[in-house]
């Protein structure tokens, strides 16, 4: 028998003083079951570091062709393509072909340096790829805030986050590896 996803519904209230960013969005996240309460918390967090009215979750984990997060434009091209955790270099060259920006929100500590050192100067190549790394302290207090209906607020200025709900409240400092264009 074939396990189901597990649904999470959230309302996340967006100010985002570095883009002039202002919105609620009502979320249904589907969490595979293959997939950690970590990778779900970071792919939240990545919706709400690019929030957009045309952002989307794709299917990520279950799909190949599709990223954790993907907006495109109008005409079905894809202008952001955001993964989650530490993707092969050969998907997200791929991803880079095919959307005008990358962004790999990278997390999990040792993990995500070893995946780092082994894949950096390679990716840097791609002048269209951005990628940031969450510590692991803030992933697992994010993981704290974890509940099947969240309301939270998210707080962006000067590219930090604030990340709160009714009790709790997490201060999240992406580090930049790497930045598009830089």
């Amino acid at each position: 028998m074939a396990l189901n996803s597990t649904i999470y519904k959230v309302e996340l209230q967006i100010s985002d003083m570095d883009r002039h960013y202002y919105a609620t969005h009502a979320l249904t996240l589907a969490r595979h079951p293959s997939e950690t309460e970590e990778r779900l918390m970071v792919r939240l967090l990545a919706f709400a570091l690019y929030a957009d009215d045309r952002l989307e979750f794709g299917k990520g984990i279950s799909d190949e062709d599709e990223p954790a997060l993907w907006r495109k434009a109008y005409t079905d091209e894809i202008e952001l393509w955001i993964e989650v955790g530490q993707p092969d270099e050969t998907r997200i060259r791929k991803a880079c072909g095919r959307s005008r920006q990358v962004v790999v929100i990278n997390y999990g500590g040792n993990v995500a340096d070893i995946w780092w050192n082994k894949n950096g100067a390679s990716l840097a190549r791609n002048r269209n790829l951005t990628v940031l790394d969450i510590p692991t302290s803030t992933v697992a207090g994010l993981v704290a805030l974890l509940q099947r209906g969240m309301r939270l607020q998210c707080l962006i200025q000067d590219g930090q986050l604030q990340v709160m709900n009714d009790v709790d409240s997490v201060t999240v400092d992406p580090v930049k590896r790497m930045v598009s264009g830089a």
